[in-house]
């Protein structure tokens, strides 16, 4: 990824922690969104001086479309989309209210959606592109009390492998991503430490979500990868 324009939503998170590295380890030029100041500065603690020169914040609302396209607009260009951004809530069906429900749709698949097509615009504008999503095990074996997650993390999974199919022919590629849980402090102080060894490793998931979003991985597009860890 040496020289490519690298999105990375999500990356002030957890799995962000892991991912960021990564990416700028393969030479990326780097653009964070956000939402939290308080997030950039935690994270900013953590990288180098040098890696500054090519890691970039920009403030942005992915759960509205022009936010998003503004995002895309002041980046210039989007060789290739690392999409993180996500999060889960429990309830059993029956008692699990409407407003929840769109906010489970609203922050998996919405934000997917948007980021993806105007990342994907920007794409095809100048013929290079690979775009990385994170659905979730939840989305092929959904369990009790997770349903609006599931559902919305399956539809992730479909968004991806429509882009994958609607993109046969170029050289931009789609792919998605399925892990278990993700051993991420917020999985720890909301599940406890237990079973944490199981969990599967942030840096772990980064290796995989670089290789799919490299130049080599060309011949890859519309795989759906599960990633379970010891699970």
């Amino acid at each position: 990824m040496k020289g490519k324009q690298v999105l990375i939503t999500g990356g002030t998170g957890g799995l962000g922690s892991g991912v960021t590295p990564a990416v700028l380890a393969q030479g990326a030029e780097v653009t964070i969104s956000y939402r939290n100041p308080k997030e950039v500065e935690r994270l900013k603690n953590t990288f180098l001086p040098t890696d500054f020169e090519r890691l970039h914040f920009i403030p942005a609302n992915l759960e509205e479309e022009a936010s998003v396209e503004n995002l895309i607009h002041r980046i210039g260009r989007v060789d290739v989309l690392i999409h993180l951004v996500g999060g889960f809530s429990m309830g059993k069906t029956h008692e699990y209210s409407f407003s929840d429900w769109k906010r489970e749709f609203d922050i998996n698949l919405n934000t997917t959606f948007l980021t993806c097509k105007y990342s994907l615009k920007s794409m095809l504008e100048h013929g290079y592109g690979r775009i990385v999503t994170v659905s979730s095990k939840a989305a092929l074996e959904p369990s009790g009390q997770l349903a609006a997650y599931s559902a919305a993390k399956a539809g992730v999974v479909a968004l991806t492998k429509a882009i994958a199919d609607e993109t046969k022919g170029t050289n931009i590629t789609a792919n998605v991503v399925l892990p278990a849980v993700i051993d991420t402090p917020t999985n720890r102080e909301a599940m406890g430490t237990e079973n944490a060894d199981k969990w599967v490793k942030p840096e772990s998931l980064a290796q995989l979500i670089c290789f799919l979003a490299s130049e080599v991985a060309r011949d890859i597009r519309g795989a759906a990868i599960p990633i379970y860890g010891n699970i």
